[in-house]
This record gives structure tokens, sequence and C-alpha cells, in this order.
């Protein structure tokens, strides 16, 4: 079944300039970016984006780092696009993750870890629907 999915190439990865080289990844594993822009994130836009996790030490830390630098968002699609951007982007600690996922190949650290992608379904249609309207998105 095709569906999409949302990701998010976080401050760490776009510093370092991969955003081409995670894209490669992401394309060659048979998904397709049908949107993606490159942004700022706001404080507000990153607490709300994040606010699953308000009750967890991390959060403040979390959110300064999403906004301490630009974030590429992206919309990607194929075959069960969440759990396909899920194993792609391989096991949030990447000395955990398997063999070139985008974690393996790109992340510094557990908190630096190149990439975000939704869980599932219902959170990739919330969370694309935070950042794109739907006449953004070309299939």
């Amino acid at each position: 079944m095709t569906e999409r999915t949302f990701s998010i190439i976080k401050p760490d990865a776009t510093e370092r300039n991969l955003t081409g080289k995670i894209n490669a990844v992401i394309e060659d594993a048979g998904l397709r970016i049908v949107a993606q822009r490159r942004i700022r994130m706001t404080e507000a836009q990153a607490k709300t984006f994040y606010e699953v996790h308000k009750e967890r030490p991390f959060y403040g830390e979390l959110v300064g780092q999403m906004t301490s630098a630009p974030v590429v968002v992206q919309v990607l699609e194929g075959e069960n696009a969440v759990a396909k951007y899920r194993e792609i982007m391989g096991a949030t600690n990447p000395e955990q993750a398997a063999e070139g996922t985008i974690r393996k190949l790109f992340a510094k650290n557990v908190g630096e870890n190149s990439v975000h992608g939704s869980d599932s379904q219902d959170n990739a249609k919330l969370e694309i629907a935070q950042f794109f309207t739907e006449d953004q998105i070309v299939g």
C-alpha cells in the first residue's frame, strides 16, 4: 500500500551538508521525496512538534537543538512508507544501527542522530500537516 511519511533532516546533518547524501539513501531505498523544504524551525514549532516529550528530561535540549540551525522537512511516499523509512533511518543510537542505515552512516550520537521519521501513519498525517499544505505535496 502506497502511503506517506514525514521526515526531518536535523541540524547536525544540515550543518555538515549531508542533505543530498541522506536524500540519496532515501531514494535508493525506493521512497520518493514528494515535498521538501529547508526551514529554520521556530521555538514554538519545535515545542509543538516534540510536545509528546514535554515531561522528559531531554525536552529542553531537544527543542534547543532543533532550532539551532536549519532543518529539511520532507514528505516521503512509497510502499509502507512509515515502516520503510524507520528501517532506512536505523536505530536511534547509531552504535546499534544496522550497516547502511542513515544513522549508522551519518549520526554523531543518540542526541544528534541526523533524522526524524514518523512512528505511525496517524502521526505521519499530523506531522506532515504541521509543515505542509496538501497543494505543496507533488505526488
